[in-house]
Protein backbone atom coordinates (compact mmCIF):
# COMPACT_ATOMS: atom_id res chain seq x y z
CA UNK A 1 0.00 0.00 0.00
CA UNK A 2 1.48 3.23 -0.56
CA UNK A 3 2.44 6.04 1.81
CA UNK A 4 2.40 9.56 0.73
CA UNK A 5 3.72 12.23 2.33
CA UNK A 6 3.93 15.90 1.94
CA UNK A 7 7.05 18.74 2.99
CA UNK A 8 7.93 22.29 2.17
CA UNK A 9 5.01 23.66 3.98
CA UNK A 10 5.55 26.36 6.49
CA UNK A 11 4.63 30.73 6.73
CA UNK A 12 5.56 33.06 4.45
CA UNK A 13 4.40 36.56 3.49
CA UNK A 14 1.77 37.44 1.30
CA UNK A 15 3.87 37.90 -2.62
CA UNK A 16 6.68 35.28 -1.61
CA UNK A 17 6.80 31.50 -3.00
CA UNK A 18 6.73 27.87 -1.53
CA UNK A 19 7.44 24.43 -3.06
CA UNK A 20 5.69 21.66 -1.66
CA UNK A 21 6.64 17.92 -2.28
CA UNK A 22 5.49 14.64 -2.05
CA UNK A 23 7.56 11.60 -1.47
CA UNK A 24 6.11 8.49 -2.07
CA UNK A 25 6.93 4.84 -0.46
CA UNK A 26 5.33 1.25 -0.76
CA UNK A 27 4.86 1.93 -4.79
CA UNK A 28 5.82 3.11 -8.06
CA UNK A 29 3.94 6.73 -9.32
CA UNK A 30 4.87 6.73 -12.64
CA UNK A 31 1.25 4.75 -13.66
CA UNK A 32 -0.87 7.25 -11.58
CA UNK A 33 -2.01 10.61 -12.07
CA UNK A 34 -1.16 13.05 -8.96
CA UNK A 35 -3.27 16.28 -7.25
CA UNK A 36 -3.02 18.38 -4.64
CA UNK A 37 -5.82 19.59 -2.97
CA UNK A 38 -6.01 22.01 0.14
CA UNK A 39 -8.02 22.10 3.40
CA UNK A 40 -8.77 26.12 4.68
CA UNK A 41 -9.86 26.46 8.36
CA UNK A 42 -14.02 26.08 8.55
CA UNK A 43 -14.19 25.18 4.77
CA UNK A 44 -14.31 21.63 3.05
CA UNK A 45 -11.30 19.71 1.41
CA UNK A 46 -10.59 21.82 -2.72
CA UNK A 47 -8.88 21.02 -5.38
CA UNK A 48 -5.35 22.64 -6.33
CA UNK A 49 -3.96 20.79 -9.14
CA UNK A 50 -3.61 17.27 -11.06
CA UNK A 51 -0.81 15.82 -12.98
CA UNK A 52 -1.24 13.05 -15.64
CA UNK A 53 0.67 9.92 -14.78
CA UNK A 54 3.27 10.85 -18.01
CA UNK A 55 3.63 14.28 -16.74
CA UNK A 56 2.22 15.16 -19.90
CA UNK A 57 -1.12 17.13 -19.15
CA UNK A 58 -2.44 19.32 -16.12
CA UNK A 59 -5.19 20.72 -14.10
CA UNK A 60 -5.46 23.50 -12.06
CA UNK A 61 -8.01 25.37 -10.18
CA UNK A 62 -9.22 28.69 -11.26
CA UNK A 63 -7.49 31.29 -8.64
CA UNK A 64 -4.18 28.84 -8.89
CA UNK A 65 -3.83 28.55 -12.40
CA UNK A 66 -0.46 31.05 -13.41
CA UNK A 67 0.34 31.15 -10.17
CA UNK A 68 0.70 27.05 -9.24
CA UNK A 69 2.93 24.91 -11.10
CA UNK A 70 2.43 20.90 -10.61
CA UNK A 71 5.11 18.25 -11.42
CA UNK A 72 6.65 15.16 -11.25
CA UNK A 73 9.38 13.01 -11.32
CA UNK A 74 8.86 9.60 -11.69
CA UNK A 75 12.52 8.51 -11.62
CA UNK A 76 12.49 10.11 -7.90
CA UNK A 77 8.96 9.08 -7.18
CA UNK A 78 8.06 12.21 -6.31
CA UNK A 79 5.57 14.75 -6.94
CA UNK A 80 5.76 18.85 -6.48
CA UNK A 81 3.62 21.69 -6.16
CA UNK A 82 5.56 25.49 -6.81
CA UNK A 83 3.41 28.16 -5.62
CA UNK A 84 4.54 31.93 -6.28
CA UNK A 85 2.81 34.80 -5.34
CA UNK A 86 0.96 33.35 -2.61
CA UNK A 87 -1.89 35.06 -1.32
CA UNK A 88 -3.80 34.61 2.16
CA UNK A 89 -6.16 33.13 0.93
CA UNK A 90 -4.00 30.47 -0.28
CA UNK A 91 -3.29 29.53 3.74
CA UNK A 92 -4.61 26.13 4.19
CA UNK A 93 -3.68 22.11 4.86
CA UNK A 94 -1.78 20.93 1.50
CA UNK A 95 -2.75 17.63 0.75
CA UNK A 96 -0.90 15.14 -1.75
CA UNK A 97 -3.44 12.85 -3.27
CA UNK A 98 -2.87 9.46 -5.91
CA UNK A 99 -5.69 8.67 -8.59
CA UNK A 100 -6.79 5.79 -10.45
CA UNK A 101 -3.87 3.88 -12.25
CA UNK A 102 -3.48 5.04 -15.63
CA UNK A 103 -6.17 7.09 -15.36
CA UNK A 104 -6.55 10.93 -16.42
CA UNK A 105 -5.71 13.80 -13.64
CA UNK A 106 -8.81 14.93 -11.86
CA UNK A 107 -10.13 17.54 -9.35
CA UNK A 108 -12.96 15.13 -7.86
CA UNK A 109 -11.35 14.14 -3.97
CA UNK A 110 -13.64 10.70 -4.41
CA UNK A 111 -11.11 10.16 -7.48
CA UNK A 112 -8.09 9.81 -5.25
CA UNK A 113 -7.79 6.68 -3.15
CA UNK A 114 -4.59 7.69 -1.31
CA UNK A 115 -3.98 10.80 0.58
CA UNK A 116 -0.79 12.42 2.86
CA UNK A 117 -1.07 13.99 6.26
CA UNK A 118 -0.94 17.71 5.03
CA UNK A 119 1.29 19.90 5.34
CA UNK A 120 0.29 23.52 6.68
CA UNK A 121 0.98 26.66 4.47
CA UNK A 122 0.49 30.03 6.20
CA UNK A 123 0.52 33.49 4.00
CA UNK A 124 0.70 36.31 6.05
CA UNK A 125 -0.78 39.31 4.71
Amino acid sequence: QVQLAESGGGLVQSGGSLRLSCVASGRTLNTYPMAWFRQAPGKERSFVAAISWRGASTLYEDSVRGRFTISRDNAKNMVYLQMNNLKAEDTAVYYCAQGARYGPPRSGPGDHPYWGQGTQVTVSS
